[in-house]
């Protein structure tokens, strides 16, 4: 049977430390526990659990807002729950939301749909909550929800790039600070064996950084990588990391981040956001692009492959 449907794809990530760390029992117990939870929110908003994949479930809904707010429900739930976990064993939610024509066949499903969401889970970082356009065009106004745009992407198996959109989730987040991700082609799911390395250069500082190598931090403290010395810059001002086979750099300050890439004449600001890095371009630091006194790493990164080192 074919119906038109919204498909959820929500998985746990950090789940080989948490095994590492309590042991296949014990973890085994509580990721099961966690999927059964996240199944139990989305029969609650009037979705049909297909099936749980290990770390991760697989619903449809009819309605395209009760998809948003049980993925919602779910960050949210889970966030409470993290507080009391040790960070050393956290576990957080990251989901994809599609809505197309499903195939449904013995209570399995599959279509285009399923595979979208499916990678846009893949794709999406810890907390984060990634939907096609079909889904905002679906969704009812009145709940106010916030999409932010990360502008055409590229998936596998697609000839062209659709616009995607990151569902704001967190309660009192910051409207006007808006990420937008440009063309994405090396967002699809890496081959294990991919690496990259992204180049630094601030004043007479040049440093090269394997995706090895990430998580790499900027900022003035001791602990930082890369070192900036000014006064505007936190100890820990930003975090670059390599996730999904790309560089994504995440705003840890108080005063903000902006990134310009060449050829652009929009600047993308940063509040405890994140946004992939892509070609080359620049990192403002504490001070926006037009206060030219400002601190500001020009960044660019190039493939490799693990067989060179």
């Amino acid at each position: 049977m074919v119906v038109q449907a919204t498909v959820v794809f929500a998985d746990l990530t950090g789940s080989t430390a948490f095994f590492e760390a309590l042991g296949n029992e014990k973890a085994t117990r509580a990721v099961t526990r966690l999927t059964q939870w996240i199944s139990d929110v989305c029969l609650a908003h009037h979705g049909r659990v297909v099936k749980k994949l290990g770390d991760g479930v697989l619903a449809v809904f009819a309605d395209a807002s009760n998809a948003t707010n049980a993925v919602i429900a779910i960050q949210r739930g889970h966030q409470l729950r993290l507080l009391k976990w040790p960070s050393s064993i956290r576990m957080e939610v990251k989901a994809g939301i599609a809505r197309g024509e499903v195939v449904e066949v013995d209570g399995d499903c599959y279509g285009d749909a399923v595979n979208v969401a499916s990678r846009l889970s893949d794709l999406s970082g810890g907390n984060q909550i990634w939907v096609t356009e079909s889904v905002v065009d679906e969704v009812d106004e009145t709940l106010g929800l916030r999409f932010l745009s990360l502008g055409p992407v590229s998936l596998r198996g697609r000839s062209e790039p659709i616009p995607l959109y990151k569902l704001e989730w967190q309660e009192g987040a910051v409207t006007e600070f808006v990420t937008m991700q440009a063309s994405l082609a090396e967002m699809e799911r890496p081959d294990t064996h991919a690496m990259g390395k992204i180049h630094l250069i601030y004043l007479n500082t040049s440093r090269s950084f394997l995706s090895s190598e990430m998580p790499v931090h900027l900022g003035r403290g001791d602990q930082a990588e890369f070192f900036i010395d000014d006064p505007r810059v936190s100890r820990l001002h930003a975090r670059i990391e390599w996730r999904n086979g790309a560089f994504f750099l995440t705003d840890l300050s108080s005063f903000g981040t902006w990134v310009r890439f060449a050829g652009s004449d929009t600047d993308v600001p940063l509040r405890r956001d994140d946004c992939q890095l892509h070609a080359t371009g620049e990192i403002a630091l504490g001070m926006p692009f037009n206060d030219v006194s400002g601190p500001t790493v020009h960044f660019t990164f190039s493939p490799t492959h693990s067989s060179f080192y």
